[in-house]
């Protein structure tokens, strides 16, 4: 995340779209928690730790649903620092990859470009360009994670970067300290399908495999496994992609030393399964996640 500072002659030309980019748009609501434009001196910055919520990594996707477009923040085109951004007419086949940054407490509670409060804790994102609301995929190319989010706001206006994440969508994509990442991002319609509506796991057996030890663990007699994601030397990274996959359904999750070249990693992995078959169900349920794994054979 990087500190945004605005002029006054900036504040008034983008003061009736952009939220994220230098606070919420002026049409008057009863009820609205802050009132007013975030001060353009105030540096941006996440919630202090006793306010975060428990779990904040583990808000649930948002709901695609069929809305209609907002009364506010949707110009056929507008103007911000010399440059015209046009509104699409409808966010069906999107999608594209860029630079993606978040806001938080700078923001928080105040009006967003469609009308409604910023809230930092829910799954919402800002876009320059797409209908509001809109509803996206937002895939971390660096590390897998993704989460589905509801456009409700305009911005990023930065060069190199295609969307602005709420505070606990970050959380999600695992981008809260670097403040940025290369993401792929990819419009929803109700209906479609998305990761929560992916098919049951494959397996599920007892939890009681999800151990971290050396050794595969003992649950069933197969010798073929799913390693998700890469080997990392960082043991809370595997436990948090463990605890992820629980989350997701999965049960017979456990984590296991490899070396490679010398160096001890921790590697992630689903099974024992009874076949490659299994494994491979497995494999391809998780890529409907955006989880890469790929199918090894271990001895039990």
């Amino acid at each position: 995340m990087k500190v945004r500072t605005l002029s006054a002659a900036a504040l008034v030309a983008i003061s009736l779209l952009s939220g994220c980019a230098h606070g919420p748009a002026q049409r008057g609501t009863d009820g609205f928690v802050r009132e007013g434009p975030a001060p353009a001196h105030e540096k941006d910055r996440g919630p202090a730790a006793h306010e975060v919520p428990d779990g904040i990594a583990y808000v649930p996707d948002a709901e695609v649903q069929a809305e209609p477009r907002s009364r506010y923040g949707n110009p056929d085109s507008y103007e911000v620092f010399g440059k015209r951004y046009h509104v699409l007419p409808t966010a069906d086949g999107y999608r594209e990859r860029g630079g993606a940054s978040w806001y938080g407490k700078k923001f928080h509670g105040r009006r967003t470009s469609s009308g409604e409060p910023y809230d930092m804790y829910a799954m919402t994102a800002a876009h320059k360009t797409l209908p509001l609301p809109s509803f996206v995929r937002v895939t971390h190319l660096g590390n897998g994670r993704s989460a589905i989010v509801r456009v409700n706001d305009r911005g990023p206006f930065h060069d190199g970067r295609i969307i602005d994440l709420s505070y606990a969508a970050a959380a999600r994509l695992d981008m809260i300290n670097d403040g940025h990442a290369e993401v792929e991002v990819e419009a929803l319609a109700p209906g479609a399908p998305a990761p929560d509506d992916a098919p049951a796991p494959p397996s599920s057996p007892s939890r009681a495999g999800a151990t971290l030890s050396a050794t595969p663990a003992a649950a069933g007699d197969g010798t073929t496994f799913v390693a998700v994601g890469a080997a990392t030397e960082d043991p809370v990274r595997a436990v948090e992609l463990r605890e992820r996959l629980l989350a997701m359904g999965l049960d017979k999750v456990s984590i296991h030393l490899v070396t490679d070249g010398g160096r001890a990693r921790h590697e992630v992995r689903v099974g024992p399964l009874e076949s490659r078959q299994e494994a491979e169900e497995v494999r391809s349920w998780l890529a409907t996640r955006a989880l890469t794994a790929r199918t090894i054979a271990a001895m039990p």
